[in-house]
């Protein structure tokens, strides 16, 4: 199973290459790209556009430190890759 998009661009992000991850994310409309295009602005300190970027995603700003968002996102994006792996297709 290969990673997603979204979860490339936080493989990326954990590894510090924050353009190469907005490259990836800042095209795509889905929530979960929402999402982490808003936490890629949130890093770079660029709050109003992340607050932006969180509203396309149907959410409000985190409470939690950058890294402990970054985790949440990552865990939740691999147990649904999980869920949908373990479904049957058609």
């Amino acid at each position: 199973m290969g990673l997603t998009r979204q979860l490339r661009a936080l493989w990326y992000v954990g590894k510090q290459y924050w353009d190469r991850a907005h490259a990836l994310i800042q095209t795509q409309d889905d929530a979960d790209s929402c999402r982490i295009h808003a936490h890629l602005h949130r890093l770079d300190g660029d709050l109003p556009n992340a607050a932006y970027w969180y509203s396309r995603a149907g959410l409000g700003m985190p409470d939690c430190d950058t890294r402990t968002e970054w985790e949440q996102i990552v865990t939740a994006l691999l147990a649904r890759d999980s869920d949908d792996a373990g479904r049957p297709s058609g």
